[in-house]
């Protein structure tokens, strides 16, 4: 075995762990939590969490910071996350239902945060808005921003040339794992889902990925890409 299929054949033993694989599926909300908190996710101990957590810094695929008596761990790169929602898509579709929480216009295969952009069936329903009316345009595993699209990105607030600077991918395709079709990534995905959450069009949730539309957000939806959800 030489070096390169060693070093993959580690990373896959890191992922593959029952206990690190509910973990690092949890930190897919683009958030930072504790040992502890993490440790409740995996119904591990804080200690075992904690050594599980160690080898995934290690391996350079999580983030620690230290505030005060506090230890924060989460994903190293939005391309870490890339990957945990590709294995998802692995996943056989009945899948999709046992993990679901609530139904129909509610749940995380619903309306949910894939590390730092907008997924499920609304992440992939505004994504073919876009397409549909001409703003952006699928290019290879990517997508592109049309001239019309810039004007529309500008009323939103968004800046295509700054968004364009960031240090990683513009706007990628990421297979949704829910929904088996792509949804916006990358800079332009994250930047516009932090406009949806500005604009009040979409809220958090406490200890989930689950986001829950609001009213404005339907309303604005509308108004805006003359989506229905």
């Amino acid at each position: 075995m030489n070096e390169f299929q060693n070093d993959l054949s580690e990373v896959a033993a890191l992922l593959g762990d029952r206990s690190r694989s509910v973990m690092l599926w949890n930190l897919m909300d683009g958030g930072s939590h504790t040992a502890t908190e993490l440790s409740i996710c995996a119904d591990i101990s804080p200690q075992s969490a904690s050594n599980h957590l160690a080898k995934l810094v290690d391996a350079g695929i999580l983030r620690i910071r230290r505030q005060g008596r506090y230890r924060y761990y989460s994903l190293a790169s939005s391309e870490v996350a890339h990957v945990m929602e590709s294995i998802a898509t692995l996943l056989p579709s009945k899948a999709d239902q046992a993990v679901e929480c609530g139904t129909g216009r509610s749940g995380i295969t619903y309306a949910r945060t894939c590390y730092d952009h907008i997924a499920g069936k609304v992440g992939v329903a505004i994504t073919e808005s876009l397409v549909r009316n001409g703003l952006i345009s699928p290019s290879g595993e990517n997508y592109t921003v049309t001239d019309r699209g810039k004007g529309w990105f500008s009323s939103m607030g968004l800046d295509i040339d700054e968004i364009k600077s960031q240090r990683r991918s513009f706007a990628r395709q990421c297979l949704d794992w829910s929904e088996r079709k792509p949804h916006l990534a990358g800079a332009l995905g994250s930047s516009l889902l932090q406009t949806i959450l500005k604009r009040n069009w979409a809220r958090k949730t406490r200890l989930s990925r689950e986001l829950l539309i609001t009213a404005s957000g339907k309303s604005g939806l509308m108004d805006a890409l003359k989506l229905e959800i």
